[in-house]
């Protein structure tokens, strides 16, 4: 059961204590630490509920194997060989997922090295949500601008690996299937059609010579990049703007496969976590967390995501802050435009408080009175703001290692281990972010903990096209 605030208590609190004038702001003086409990109590997830969330995790990956009607999809990626680290050849690798769209070529130079020219081009937000033809001919330009600056030589066909960061259903190593959008894109007449046609159908309005031969995932291309330089890795997970995982799976154990017997015997399976626990059965579900759901764009979905992912943490301390404004614990009841307006307050200003280590938390001050607009901030409120930044991201960490310690149990890896390669700019740059998650995967596995090697898998989405290009290639 989910606790929120204990309104009567508060209010209790508020009764017996007195009221602080600082100017024309009005402050109640309720001792911090009550403020705090409440938060903690509704945040802080248990080493006992994470051990319920990690098994019922377990269970909707097993489920998601035997039937594409389960809330994990866990979709065959058609990637059946993990590379050795010899592969060598030059290839084109797009990567769509997130806020910006990259261009990259790609030399496999064998004995695990690797070297990479890269662009980046910042996705317009009309594109994200016009007909799709408006998308795919935008990355067909930025292509074209590549090639063009890279003076790359198209006289013969390019082979390019497409990584492609959203829901798919996959049919084959250059086909699929898109099932829908989320991370704010929701592109018209594009459910059910084939992301490759799409693409190729755009490449060739422009008349460029490149093939699509591989489509992919991002965590299906971070595992297969860090395993071009590690072999132990076998598993590849995206936390950034959005989330998801992918790991090797048994041919055996995926039975509603019907793709006949595959030589290797494993296949790299994405799972689309980000849909875990949609119907709402073990997740920490608050009423932050519905307010953010009733108001996006893909109600009902993506539950899990939208606990962890950079998308939407800013929007949960918005929605928490604004809670203790409208009860005047926070601010002296006074907000701002920015405040109140969904989305303004970034994950990247969680970042920056989180590091904020002064003594009167004078940059925590800066993003809220300069960037947030809020007219005054006493250094009481500075503190309330740091924690529950602090308690959103700790949830986050959390619940991304009990998905973490989902697949590495599924993979009956406990004991053997593994790498795990993450990538995505909230593993990255967040503060503590994996620590938090180590001190998560300990209090589920104990020392075996300590098999589980995260490391990171920077720009692996890229790479990972390029190496599964090159291995379909062979």
């Amino acid at each position: 059961m989910e606790k929120n605030f204990d309104i009567n208590a508060l209010r209790e609190i508020l009764h017996q204590n007195t009221t602080q004038m600082t100017g024309k702001y009005t402050y109640r003086e309720i001792d911090e630490s009550s403020i705090y409990s409440e938060l903690e109590d509704i945040f802080i997830i248990s080493p006992q509920r994470l051990r319920e969330i990690c098994k019922v995790f377990v269970k909707e990956m097993e489920d998601g194997l035997k039937s594409d009607n389960c809330t994990l999809k866990m979709i065959p990626s058609f990637v059946t060989n993990r590379p050795t680290g010899k592969e060598v050849g030059t290839y084109l690798a797009l990567d769509l997922g997130g806020t910006n769209f990259r261009v990259c070529e790609i030399n496999l130079e064998g004995q695990s090295k690797v070297r990479l020219r890269a662009k980046k081009f910042t996705i317009p937000d009309s594109a994200k949500t016009a007909d799709q033809t408006v998308l795919f001919d935008f990355l067909a330009e930025s292509i074209a601008i590549f090639i063009k600056e890279y003076n790359i030589n198209t006289e013969s066909d390019i082979n390019l690996g497409f990584t492609f960061s959203f829901p798919v259903q996959q049919t084959a190593l250059n086909k699929g299937t898109i099932l829908l959008w989320n991370k704010g894109f929701n592109c018209a007449n594009s459910i059910g059609k084939d992301v490759v046609n799409l693409l190729s159908e755009a490449l060739a309005r422009k008349q460029l010579k490149v093939n699509v031969v591989a489509l992919v995932n991002d965590t299906v291309g971070t595992l297969m990049s860090h395993a071009y330089v590690d072999p132990g890795t076998c598993v590849g997970v995206i936390l950034g703007t959005g989330t998801n995982a992918a790991y090797v799976e048994t041919i055996d154990a995926i039975p509603k496969w019907t793709g006949g017997p595959v030589k290797s015997n494993e296949m790299i399976i994405n799972s689309e976590w980000g849909a875990f626990d949609n119907e709402r059965k073990v997740l920490p579900w608050t009423k932050y967390d519905e307010q953010q759901d009733a108001a996006g764009t893909n109600p009902g979905k993506q539950t899990f995501e939208k606990m962890i992912s950079g998308m939407y943490l800013g929007e949960i301390v918005r929605l928490v802050c604004k809670d203790l404004i409208d009860r005047k614990i926070l601010f002296g009841g006074m907000s701002s435009t920015e405040m109140d307006t969904p989305g303004k307050f970034e994950t990247a200003y969680m970042s920056r408080i989180e590091r904020d280590h002064t003594a009167e938390l004078t940059d925590t001050k800066m993003v809220l009175q300069e960037i947030l607009k809020i007219p005054y901030v006493a250094p009481r409120d500075r503190r309330i703001v740091r924690r529950i930044c602090e308690l959103v991201a700790i949830r986050a960490a959390r619940l991304a290692a009990c998905g973490v310690a989902a697949v590495v149990t599924k993979m009956n890896r406990v004991d053997s281990g593994c790498t795990v390669a993450i990538d995505g700019s909230v593993y990255e740059h967040y503060p503590h972010f994996d620590s938090r998650m180590r001190d998560a995967l300990h209090e589920l596995f104990g020392m075996f903990s300590e098999n589980v090697s995260l490391q990171l898998g920077k720009d692996g989405s890229g790479i990972g096209a390029a190496v599964i290009a090159a291995l379909a290639d062979k």
